[in-house]
């Protein structure tokens, strides 16, 4: 009886299994996990008719949780008070309706190779206008000198650019106005990257190489839309930018905690001066800008840090909207 039993049981088990491989096999759809979204290429295409520039695309509720995540860190608000920090992000998430928030983000500060990408801009603007020729050298030295942040590379590209006053006309152009005098400045090289050389230094500072968080997530989200120099242009600079060569702050974290998403980049350091900038592309919500200045001897460990607390105020909350 148990014997026959056992039989019944397995014949059973034998013809669920029989039925369940069938209706797999007619109708995998039904059974199949949702499709990824696909990442948007980049440039975006977003159309004139519903641009914004970013100045006007300030979210309040995002520059209160900003504002109080950052806060939450003791060090980071004394920084912050003392004018010595400053952050800037752009959430990207929605292509149509980008989200904008920052602290100091007017404030300028030393910013060391940061300022490199103000290099590429007014190369991307001559290649352009046709006065600088895209040989093989010069992208060489494009990309030797955002990705792996080369000085002699970013001298040899402002001389080819015509000097200082070239990339002086490039940010203060007001198409772009990346240096703007208005909003505190901005992105500024007054200085080849070379031990000798005369300076131009910035009116209102009189800094060298120089930045605002705001003025560096202006090129980001410009470059991001195709609306820097021309949409071919924004490309050339997107692939420059692509890929970091160095393995500290901003990449150190994301290379972790991101390994799905690209990820476009500049950052500078000199003694106590501490810079990074980051264009985040990757799956579902982590599309955003991040750009931090910090003078602090732990500036690097600082910014590294920073990454964890910007995505806990953009990534979307489970009932929140």
């Amino acid at each position: 009886m148990t014997s026959s039993l056992y039989q019944i049981a397995r014949s059973l088990r034998r013809a669920v299994l029989s039925i369940t491989l069938a209706i797999l096999a007619c109708c995998p759809v039904a059974f199949a996990q949702p499709a990824p979204t696909p990442v948007p290429a980049l440039p975006l295409a977003v159309p004139d008719s519903e641009w914004e520039p970013l100045r006007e695309q300030l979210d309040p509720a995002l520059q209160t949780a900003l504002e109080a995540r950052l806060k939450k860190n003791a060090v980071w608000s004394r920084l912050l008070s003392e004018k010595r920090m400053a952050v800037s992000i752009v959430d990207l998430s929605d292509r149509l309706a980008p989200r904008f928030a920052n602290v100091n983000g007017d404030v300028m500060m030393y910013a060391a190779s940061l300022p490199k990408i103000a290099i590429l801009l007014a190369a991307a603007q001559q290649i352009e206008d046709g006065t600088l020729e895209q040989t093989p050298d010069v992208i060489d030295d494009l990309n030797a000198m955002i990705r792996k942040s080369s000085n002699p590379a970013a001298t040899r590209m402002i001389n080819r650019v015509g000097g200082l006053p070239a990339i002086e006309t490039v940010l203060t152009d007001p198409r772009y106005k990346l240096f703007d005098p208005k909003y505190g400045g901005g992105l500024w090289v007054g200085k080849r990257y070379a031990k000798s050389g005369r300076r131009n230094p910035d009116p209102l500072q009189g800094l060298s190489h120089a930045a605002t968080s705001n003025q560096v997530g202006r090129f980001y989200y410009l470059v991001a839309e195709g609306r820097l120099v021309s949409r071919e242009q924004s490309k050339m600079m997107l692939d420059i930018l692509a890929d970091p060569g160095i393995n500290h702050k901003f990449v150190n974290t994301l290379s972790r905690i991101a390994p799905r998403a690209k990820l476009y980049r500049k950052s500078g350091s000199w003694r106590n001066w501490h810079s990074d900038s980051v264009l985040v592309w990757g799956p579902e919500w982590r599309r955003y800008i991040v750009v931090c200045l910090v003078e602090d001897e732990n500036g690097e460990r600082i910014i590294r840090n920073l990454i964890p607390a910007v995505e806990s105020v953009l990534k979307p909350v489970k009932g929140r909207t």
